[in-house]
């Protein structure tokens, strides 16, 4: 019976190191460091490597690609490029650009490019993107699309569809070539407020008579239904330029809209050029600098 009792107590003990080890065995698949049980709640969050962030809040040179408003157009002079005081590379203290703000005057100098064009439509970014991407920037600031809008007529304005499709292939365009770079886009201003404001100055309407943005501007006293009806058809058609801008931005990992701020931002006559009251002053430029470096900097989008 002693016999017996030994023998049924060793299997016993035998078949429940078995259980005991294939217990441990399946804990071992969650299992850190050996046989210790995973942790759990605030130990586990611990114990996991912190990913390495997408987005970068101080990026070491900076290219700008877009319009006459990152060129400064009409900010200095009538009728003439001051990329002085652009928004995105300028070097002038009154702006205080966005790479200034962010690279020191110095590093602006030696670390920034200014790729934009008087002129230029979204049809025109592939191209410019294509140079930008030739000085590996790690971040390129882009504002376009103002000249989608501002055509002759309003049946000449950039098809929404159209925009959409040279926006993607500008992207493209940079993700081939930088993968990593990271791209600020700011939304297209709102025209009908700059029309508002710069036709209280009578040496402003005769300067759009020279053919600044006429789908606009064009007979800018007229008041009548017909005159009504195509500055609302701009507006819309800038509503959803920017809409575009913020769904293919938002696509990307690396790329942060202005989420609508500049499109927003209530320009007065002190921030419009008393050349052309249109295109932003100094001032309007500096605005346009705080709003780039806010959202680049912010620790979210």
């Amino acid at each position: 019976m002693q016999q017996a009792t030994r023998g049924r107590s060793r299997r016993s003990r035998a078949a429940l190191a078995v259980v005991t080890a294939a217990v441990l065995g399946v804990a071992g698949c969650d299992a850190v460091g050996g046989g210790s049980p995973a942790p759990s709640g605030t130990a586990a969050e611990r114990s996991r490597p912190s990913p390495t962030p997408v987005w970068d809040t101080g990026p070491d040179s900076v290219a700008a690609v877009g319009d006459s408003i990152t060129r400064g157009f009409d900010a200095c002079a009538v009728l003439t490029d001051c990329p002085e005081v652009s928004w995105a590379t300028g070097g002038s203290e009154q702006v205080d650009s966005l790479a200034v703000r962010l690279l020191g005057p110095a590093g602006a100098a030696e670390r920034s490019w200014n790729y934009a064009v008087t002129g230029a439509r979204m049809e025109d970014l592939p191209g410019q993107m294509a140079r930008a991407a030739r000085r590996g920037p790690e971040l390129v600031a882009v504002m376009a699309g103002a000249n989608d809008a501002c055509r002759e007529t309003t049946s000449a304005m950039t098809p929404v569809a159209d925009f959409r499709a040279d926006f993607r292939k500008a992207m493209r365009t940079l993700r081939e070539a930088l993968p990593k770079a990271q791209v600020y886009v700011a939304s297209v201003p709102d025209l009908k407020r700059l029309w508002s404001q710069g036709r209280t100055n009578a040496l402003g309407k005769q300067v759009w008579k020279l053919g600044i943005c006429p789908s606009m501007l064009g007979d800018a006293d007229a008041l009548d239904a017909a005159a009504t009806e195509r500055r609302e058809t701009v507006r819309k058609r800038v509503e959803d330029y920017n809409e575009v801008l913020e769904e293919v931005c938002a696509a990307d990992l690396r790329c942060r809209s202005d989420g609508g701020a500049v499109h927003a931002y209530r320009f007065g006559t002190g921030q419009l050029s008393r050349w052309d009251w249109f295109h932003p002053s100094v001032d309007g430029q500096s605005r346009l600098a705080e709003i780039a470096y806010r959202t680049v900097t912010a620790k979210q989008p």
